[in-house]
């Protein structure tokens, strides 16, 4: 055996497996695990428990099937689990149900675990089965934004607190998320900080004649101001709260988008009643959301909760350089916006968001200073600096 084959099978035998369970194919996860594959410092194998359903999903808060437009698959090892739910879905504790699951892993034989979620009769499962047997790790972006002093939340917490003892190590992705994890029992050091994050090389790219046809085919104007929604259309991203509002500021020469679908598309309809300046959108494709965002000039985020986390859309406005105006229920809020790029607003309150988009929205080029701002602070939340500590937690341990 030549000496470089022998280095080779050594270093292979020292480097650690680490096994991740989440739900399903995303695009906020999917180039993270290809990274870690890439980077040869561990080796991942995804599992993942929603079962396979092909190359599309169908999502409750969008009200249909989602299909892939982007490789979500490409580039690391994963499994499918079997979920034998009766009622499939992650938008509930029984929607994923995988018996065979802990077999699955334990026959990989990895080093660490790595849970993505808990809320899921499966994950928790796995949470116990694998506790005291390996270190295991968990990500979330959970906050305490929606608390409230009554008895459910005493409930909840003696209830959360008795989950996450499975857990070895957490890792946070904000600072209202590292607030969560200290209130239910974690120590300065169970944590570490992973940002959550878009893929940012992917949205910075320009596509402003795309953008521009966009504008055309919509009948707004190269010089006014857009103000855009995009997501599902649900109470918790108060969808209507913004439209409300807009209507109230009566700012000229703007005009505002909303893009998505959900179950409130026809009050929003109703309430603009073919308001020349309000435009609808449907829900598009991964790959042409960042033409989405360069067709705006100012994002807005006006979640109200409850069970609003963090934000992503935020982050990827941020990325195309768009300045950005989110309640104070988003948890991105104290970590990505502040006067250098947008502006903060109460949530839930119509009067201080359509102050808000009065003064955030004087000029395209005061607007155009803030998303160069935001482009600059996103840089730093990227996948890269999440793979570099969980491979460092992995490697310790």
């Amino acid at each position: 055996m030549s000496n470089q084959i022998y280095l080779i099978r050594l270093y292979n035998k020292k480097v650690k497996r680490l096994a991740i369970v989440t739900t399903h194919p995303i695009q906020y996860y999917a180039p993270l695990f290809r990274l870690l594959q890439e980077r040869k410092r561990i080796s991942i194998r995804v599992f993942y428990s929603a079962g396979n359903y092909g190359d599309q999903f169908y999502d409750p808060g969008f009200g249909q099937h989602i299909r892939w437009d982007i490789p979500l698959l490409d580039g690391y090892e994963y499994e499918w689990a079997e979920n034998n739910a009766s009622k499939p879905g992650t938008h509930h504790f029984r929607g994923i149900i995988t018996p065979s699951l802990p077999a699955q892993i334990t026959s990989w034989q990895p080093n660490a675990l790595l849970v993505i979620g808990w809320a899921f009769q499966s994950h928790l499962q796995t949470l116990r089965h694998f506790s005291g047997k390996l270190p295991i790790y968990f990500r979330g972006d959970s906050t305490l934004l929606d608390e409230d002093k009554n008895l459910k939340e005493k409930l909840k917490y003696l209830l959360l607190r008795r989950i996450y003892r499975h857990v070895d190590h957490a890792f946070y992705v904000g600072t209202a998320n590292k607030a969560y994890f200290q209130k239910y029992g974690f120590k300065d050091e169970q944590l570490s900080f992973t940002p959550h994050a878009v893929d940012n090389e992917r949205f910075s790219l320009k596509r402003l004649e795309e953008a521009r046809q966009l504008r055309t085919q919509l009948n707004i104007p190269e010089e006014a101001i857009v103000i855009l929604f995009s997501g599902k259309f649900e109470e918790k991203k108060s969808p209507i709260l913004l439209l409300q509002a807009y209507l109230e500021s009566s700012v000229r020469g703007t005009h505002l988008l909303f893009c998505g679908a959900g179950k409130l598309e026809s009050k929003l309809r109703h309430l603009a009643n073919g308001h020349p300046h309000i435009h609808f959108l449907p829900f598009q494709t991964q790959s042409f959301m960042p033409v989405i965002y360069n067709c705006c000039d100012l994002f807005c985020l006006p979640s109200g909760g409850p069970e609003e986390s963090w934000g992503l859309a935020v982050n990827e406005a941020m990325a195309v350089g768009k300045a950005v105006l989110v309640s104070d229920k988003t948890g991105c809020a104290t970590d990505l916006v502040s006067s250098k790029n947008g502006a903060i607003f109460s949530s839930n309150n119509r009067k201080a968001l359509a102050q808000q988009l009065k003064m955030m929205t004087p000029s395209l080029e005061f607007l155009r200073n803030l998303g160069r701002n935001s482009q600059k602070i996103i840089q730093d939340w990227n996948f890269t600096a999440i793979a570099v500590e969980i491979e460092r937690k992995l490697i310790e341990d």
